[in-house]
């Protein structure tokens, strides 16, 4: 299955200022990109990166600068719409296409592979992230588009209805946790089991749970 990863080169992770220097940003989103990209090979995906600049990785990279609802768009549209053969599978129907966000630090195969499977039963599949938005998804209807801003997931559930979709909702704990805040880099240090919990570490962060609820410190 490809599956599409967008990611932010130019002002990564910019809600992590008051934690992280521009640099250090940098790097953190870079390590979550790579375990993403780690887990969705493991899963059985063929990732594609969509940057909004240049990118060295070993996975293919499509830059586009627009915003993100319009640059996801513009891939489903060449890999679901029906003007050509990008979608198609060998009978002729629509290969699945998912989209996996580059900041979902906890995500594993098996959390992954759920997702991919729900998507080859439903005609949209989605991973909704804490808030209301879209994490990640599947879809194989033609006439799918996203919506980013707000409560994404009720858009993209109310979407698929207007469009005749079958829906499916995907409730995963590491699918549904975006690192965005402060606050998340918490999760990673619990839950995270690849590069990004080790730059946390390396980089001084540590669980706190002084106050009640656990939080983070910094050495």
């Amino acid at each position: 299955m490809e599956v599409i990863v967008p990611f932010s080169t130019d002002r990564p992770k910019s809600r992590l200022s008051d934690a992280l220097s521009p640099e250090e940003r940098r790097e953190f989103a870079r390590a979550m990109l790579d375990d993403v990209l780690d887990a969705v090979v493991a899963a059985g995906g063929d990732p594609r990166i969509l940057a909004t600049d240049a990118v060295d990785l070993d996975h293919p990279v499509t830059v586009d600068d627009r915003p993100l609802t319009t640059a996801v768009n513009a891939a489903l549209g060449v890999r679901l719409g029906t003007g050509g053969e990008d979608g198609a599978g060998i009978d002729g129907s629509l290969e699945p296409v998912a989209v996996v966000m580059a900041d979902l630090a906890l995500a594993t195969p098996a959390a992954l592979r759920r997702l991919f499977e729900a998507g080859r039963d439903a005609d949209v599949a989605v991973a909704p992230g804490r808030g209301g938005g879209t994490n990640a998804f599947v879809a194989t209807y033609p006439e799918f588009r996203v919506d980013y801003h707000g409560a994404s997931y009720l858009d993209h559930r109310e979407i698929a209805a207007e469009i005749g979709a079958d829906f499916a909702a995907v409730d995963s704990h590491r699918l549904g946790t975006d690192v965005d805040e402060p606050a998340d880099l918490a999760e990673v240090l619990i839950h995270g089991e690849g590069r990004a919990a080790t730059w946390l570490r390396g980089a001084g962060f540590a669980l706190d749970a002084s106050e009640g609820r656990v939080a983070v410190t910094r050495e």
